[in-house]
């Protein structure tokens, strides 16, 4: 007999992994409006397969179960929003306008898709179990990036020495408010009005000089 050939090849075309990837980001970029208008609850993947007009069995081709194609699509407008910080943001050098741009960016980007602020919302209500929500995973994973730039302002001598990690918190949790804010409220000014607002209370402060010499002696005081 003739010696055993090597393992069969599977049937059919081999998986083309671009095509793959391709196809799962349609399927998301698609689900991210249909979840936003109906809720999660009342979200049936029929209507993400409506929405691509494909059958329903496509969908659950590549996602398993609607919480995995909710989550998934949760977790790509994050990535979509980093995409975006590595187009616009990260390739600027000068620190403090990197700052400036990063704020534009962030509000500008929801306000262009206020879908994700509706899935953020969403997860948030529907999934109080998780360890960690989707939003805060990136956040933390971007966290040492930021720390690193604080830490370069204050060895250059233009920044206070305060913890970069309390500098990046504070400034974190006001333009997420900002983007809740802006959404809920429909504020209709320009981003880069806002980001001038933001940016002049963050670098400037709210305190005339006069009265941080003073608040400056009063603690020397005590």
């Amino acid at each position: 007999m003739p010696a055993k050939a090597a393992a069969r090849k599977p049937r059919g075309r081999p998986k083309d992994e671009a095509l793959v990837a391709v196809r799962r980001q349609q399927i998301l970029d698609a689900a991210a409006p249909v979840f936003a208008q109906h809720g999660y609850g009342n979200t049936d993947v029929q209507f993400v397969a409506d929405a691509l007009q494909v059958g329903k069995g496509t969908v659950y081709r590549y996602f398993p179960s609607k919480e995995a194609l909710f989550l998934a699509a949760v977790d790509r407008g994050m990535q979509r929003l980093t995409e975006r910080f590595a187009a616009d943001v990260y390739t600027i050098a000068e620190p403090l306008e990197r700052m400036e741009q990063a704020l534009r960016v962030y509000l500008d980007f929801f306000r262009e898709h206020p879908e994700y602020v509706e899935l953020l919302i969403l997860e948030r209500a529907e999934f109080r179990g998780r360890k960690k929500p989707t939003y805060a995973q990136h956040r933390d994973a971007h966290m040492p990036r930021w720390h690193e730039l604080f830490r370069g302002l204050i060895a250059e001598g233009r920044m206070r020495d305060v913890p970069v990690e309390r500098t990046a918190e504070v400034l974190n949790d006001l333009v997420y408010g900002t983007m809740f804010t802006n959404y809920f409220a429909a504020r209709d000014e320009s981003i880069e009005e806002w980001a001038e607002r933001i940016m002049d209370l963050v670098f400037n402060g709210i305190l005339s000089d006069a009265e941080r010499a003073k608040r400056k002696g009063r603690r020397g005081n005590r």
